[in-house]
């Protein structure tokens, strides 16, 4: 008989969150520093500068924050594991009843549960609890250096969208062609992590196309009014 695998979406979920929060938030920052700098009256050399140490700065936040993020919540999975450990060695037997009571609350009758708890404490005790009691899985386990990768590769990638539009747009095109040109990126990302995920792409799309658009326009809204006032 051929083995049936599944692949499930969820598995996707911690490093999809971070690569779309990373891109996401670059093409956002990026051009909205882009056309604040813009509006202010500013040659191109001063954009581009604006838009690199914006990237760099960025990608190392974004790598940064996600890393002591997740690795907060790895701290608190371990913390949980070792006290779950403990309880398991002290008490045994009181494990063995709340886990045949999980079972029970799920739809398994009592007599089945009690033999069902006692054939995954006896296979693995300590990863039955984790899964069944904490909902700690291999899938929804935390990854602190993946998701800081995942956020700051495409937090860079993002980055170079906007800043190749910075180089090749006419100066008297520069603020409709960056917001206009963003917004198309944020409208094809929304649509790539909606379909990565699974999921309906209008809602993602309009949501990060609306957050985005209103990002760039007060930005620019700032940028104009000081250079106005300088």
């Amino acid at each position: 008989m051929r083995s049936h695998r599944e692949t499930h979406l969820v598995a996707r979920a911690g490093w999809l969150r971070a690569a779309v929060l990373g891109a996401n938030d670059e093409i956002v920052s990026t051009a909205s520093l882009i056309l604040g700098v813009a509006a202010s009256g500013a040659e191109r050399p001063a954009l581009l500068v604006a838009g690199i140490a914006g990237l760099v700065a960025g990608a190392m936040s974004m790598a940064a924050g996600e890393y002591v993020s997740v690795s907060s919540q790895a701290d608190t999975e371990g913390a949980d594991l070792a006290r779950e450990r403990a309880e398991l060695a002290a008490s045994p037997e009181h494990e063995h009843e709340e886990l045949a009571a999980i079972y029970v609350t799920r739809g398994v009758d009592a007599e089945t549960a009690h033999k069902v708890a006692s054939q995954m404490m006896a296979h693995d005790a300590l990863a039955a609890h984790a899964r069944d009691e904490l909902n700690i899985t291999d899938i929804t386990t935390a990854r602190p250096v993946v998701a800081a990768l995942a956020s700051a590769g495409t937090f860079t990638v993002g980055a170079a969208l906007p800043l190749l539009l910075a180089v090749l747009l006419p100066m008297n095109m520069m603020a409709p062609g960056q917001g206009g040109g963003s917004i198309l990126f944020l409208a094809l990302l929304g649509y790539v992590g909606a379909k990565a995920g699974g999921a309906p792409p209008l809602r993602p799309v309009v949501r990060v196309v609306f957050w985005g658009a209103l990002a760039m326009a007060l930005t620019a809204g700032i940028g104009r009014l000081v250079g106005t006032a300088v």
